[in-house]
């Protein structure tokens, strides 16, 4: 995945400005910015739903809307529609979905549906009604959907959302493990990096329409933090590895 020169605008507003980078295939990326920096417009784009105002990018050295057949997509939707809907019924939509209403399955396609439930560890609740599951089991079984058709690229808004830090670290894992698995490039947008960390291979944060992708060690440092928001920021660790990015209206 590459953008050369990108600049996005969004109701009026340039969100990022002529962004170049490039994640090689098989890299797991860590996607931080503080709320309406850019991160989900950003994953838009590489969707091929925001055209950039300038520059180029490329998924699989094509135009996104080309290479949409071998990218994931979680959206950050915490209710998916269909509250009366069972977890089957929700990926099995998902798998033949250039058709109206639930359709008739394949053996292929429930097998399928299967791979990505055991992926997840979905199975035990995939039979219940999306209105009776948690939050968390609702994610998770979004982040299944996103694994159908097995993809290259996986972009993940805020799966880790409304999680308490155990089942966070543990949904991190699982995604880590299934992408180095298959290969798969991963960008996952999150806000508390310390959940990614032992995960990602790199880190992208997005401030003030600029973004910087590197190791984690380079990119979140206070001097490398301070330059990309324009205002000093403290970044500390502790003598367990967790990482405190402070600052002002950060």
């Amino acid at each position: 995945m590459a953008c050369e020169g990108v600049t996005l605008e969004r109701d009026g507003r340039t969100v990022l400005a002529d962004v170049s980078l490039t994640i090689p295939q098989g890299c797991f990326v860590g996607l931080f910015g503080a709320n309406g920096s850019g991160k989900t417009t950003f994953l838009r784009a590489l969707l091929g739903l925001l055209p950039p105002t300038q520059g180029r990018i490329t998924v699989m050295g094509q135009p996104p809307a080309q290479a949409a057949c071998h990218v994931g997509y979680m959206p950050q939707v915490r209710t998916p529609a269909g509250a009366s809907l069972t977890g089957y019924d929700l990926l099995g939509s998902d798998i033949r979905g250039d058709r109206w209403g639930l359709p008739w399955l394949r053996a292929s396609d429930r097998a399928a549906i299967k791979e990505a439930l055991e992926a997840v560890d979905a199975t035990v609740f995939a039979a219940r009604r999306l209105g009776e599951l948690s939050g968390g089991e609702r994610q998770r079984l979004l982040i299944a959907q996103a694994l159908i058709g097995n993809p290259r690229l996986l972009l993940l808004d805020e799966p880790l959302a409304s999680l308490d830090p155990v089942r966070m670290r543990d949904v991190a894992e699982r995604i880590g493990t299934i992408a180095r698995a298959r290969g798969m490039t991963v960008i996952c947008s999150a806000h508390d990096l310390n959940a990614l960390t032992g995960v990602m291979d790199s880190v992208l944060y997005v401030a003030r329409g600029h973004a910087r992708l590197g190791p984690v060690d380079e990119v979140v440092t206070s001097a490398s933090l301070s330059a990309l928001y324009g205002a000093p920021v403290e970044v500390c660790r502790s003598p367990s590895g967790r990482i405190l990015v402070a600052a002002d209206g950060l």
